[in-house]
């Protein structure tokens, strides 16, 4: 109960100094909202666009199309091969060839070229394959066919091997990109908040002087000295961590209808979901965090010397 007694003290003695100074405490938390809004934003776009992501359905298709003089012994040589790759690589597959008579077939009867087609006098196109990947379940698993592309590129007889999932790859990579520059933003602008905390500590460091050193006069321990400005660090990190989530749900609102609008004309619904419980309790934990960080470094830096 004591220890309990000594926190709650420690707490309202550091409420009593902020309200003491209002103005300063409200341009301090204002300064540090702005800092934490940005990686709140960020962190918020992205974990509403990594499910679209992850659920995405991906089959990707590798077309290998044999070289114009390749005969058919080649095509079957190579399709055995390809059953071996996935036979190797522990791998499902759906292989279709597809002849080159079939396919010119196919392409006359579709484009409506008939009489085009009927004047180059010899079948252009190639024997080729079709090779289905079932069993992707998001965007990350289709870089497991690059492997098997670049196994089937070398085969006697393969011209082209065309890989038909490159934006699914494009998008996750995107996605990495976006995480590592959120990270960075995020851990820059940790520091920002962290030095506006230090020097906020230590300008109410210096205003209570004197209070310090009576409260050593009788006794009082370094750590009944330090608590109070921990708890100031603190809330001023909470406080400034519930302004900048105020302010990303507030510009989601504006967003959130060009987003609708945007979305519409792909037959869409997509629209950016509010932070979870979850999320906010774990934003509020970090900006309480940096701020407590900051106060501790600021009070050891600054009491040290006058110890």
């Amino acid at each position: 109960m004591s220890w309990i007694t000594q926190h709650l003290n420690a707490a309202g003695d550091a409420l009593r100094h902020l309200l003491r100074s209002p103005g300063n405490f409200v341009l301090n938390v204002l300064v540090v909202s702005i800092a934490l809004a940005l990686p709140f934003a960020g962190l918020s776009a992205l974990e509403n666009v990594r499910p679209i992501s992850d659920q995405m359905s991906v089959e990707p298709e590798i077309s290998i199309f044999m070289k114009p003089d390749a005969g058919r012994e080649a095509a079957q040589a190579v399709g055995k091969t390809i059953t071996q790759v996935l036979k190797d690589g522990k791998t499902v597959g759906k292989v279709e060839f597809i002849p080159r008579e079939k396919a010119f077939d196919t392409l006359k009867s579709k484009t409506g070229l008939a009489d085009v087609l009927a004047t180059l006098g010899s079948n252009p196109l190639p024997d080729s394959f079709v090779l289905r990947l079932p069993g992707f379940e998001n965007a990350m698993d289709a870089g497991r066919v690059d492997d098997i592309a670049q196994q089937l590129k070398k085969q006697p007889g393969v011209d082209t091997v065309q890989i038909d999932s490159e934006w699914v790859k494009r998008l996750a990579a995107l996605l990495r990109i976006l995480r590592l520059v959120l990270l960075f933003l995020g851990i820059t602008l940790g520091a920002v908040v962290v030095a506006v905390v230090f020097n906020t500590i230590r300008l109410q460091v210096m205003t209570q002087r004197d209070e310090i050193e009576v409260s050593r006069l009788f006794g009082a321990t370094n750590s009944f000295i330090y608590r109070p400005f921990y708890y100031t660090g603190a809330l001023l990190g909470i406080c400034a961590g519930l302004v900048a989530l105020g302010l990303v749900v507030a510009a989601q609102q504006p967003l959130n209808t060009a987003i609708l609008d945007f979305a519409h004309l792909y037959a869409s619904e997509f629209q950016l979901a509010l932070p979870s419980p979850t999320a906010i309790a774990l934003l509020l934990a970090v900006s309480a965090l940096l701020g407590l960080f900051g106060a501790m470094l600021s009070v050891r830096r600054q009491l040290a010397r006058k110890a």
